[in-house]
């Protein structure tokens, strides 16, 4: 498991990960690319406490993700599995196994200030605070991606299951973007990745 761990998060991370994995009793398993979420926790029927990660993510992302989970799993022990998912229980725990990881020798410079102000309010996902999920994505391997704040009012865009949209106005911190085969209106965050598209 530790040499596994060791691909997935930063160095002086990996020790740290999988003291929590073993005393907490996790089956970690690093999984295929989920477009709707980077990880989630589970309790299997057997009393297992088993989480999942996407491979696709890079580090830093991946050890904020699995520390995400293995708060649920603290949290729902601590304090009861009736407690929101993600309310105020998961919140402080979150934060509170996040802390000794948001450090120099574990996160670029970049990404500390970032971090620290991402962890006075934790979100229920790292993508809903755009700052945070910008500043991640900079560390993601691959073809350069586009998102819905560069693109010009009115442009076309395709998302991920291939729905077209056009861009609208922006609504306090999302924008409204009109699906063209069905004229509904739908929100966006401004760091959703999209597939711009000629006029």
């Amino acid at each position: 498991m530790f040499d596994v761990l060791k691909k997935y998060v930063p160095d002086n991370a990996a020790q740290p990960c999988f003291e929590l994995i073993k005393q907490n009793e996790v089956h970690l398993k690093v999984v295929n690319e989920r477009v709707t979420r980077h990880g989630d926790y589970r309790r299997l029927s057997n009393g297992m406490h088993q989480i999942t990660v996407n491979a696709s993510l890079n580090k830093y992302r991946f050890l904020i993700t699995l520390i995400h989970e293995i708060a649920h799993l603290i949290a729902f022990q601590k304090y009861g599995r009736y407690i929101k998912p993600h309310g105020n229980e998961w919140k402080y725990t979150f934060q509170q196994l996040m802390l000794p990881f948001i450090r120099p020798e574990i996160f670029p410079s970049v990404l500390l200030p970032v971090l620290a102000n991402h962890f006075r309010n934790p979100k229920a996902s790292s993508d809903t605070d755009a700052k945070l999920s910008l500043a991640l994505k900079q560390f993601d391997e691959g073809p350069d991606k586009t998102f819905i704040f560069e693109l010009p009012y009115g442009s076309l865009f395709r998302i991920y299951n291939g729905k077209i949209f056009k861009k609208g106005n922006r609504k306090i911190k999302r924008y409204e973007c009109l699906e063209v085969n069905s004229g509904k209106v739908y929100l966006f965050q401004p760091n959703a990745e999209v597939e711009e598209l000629p006029q």
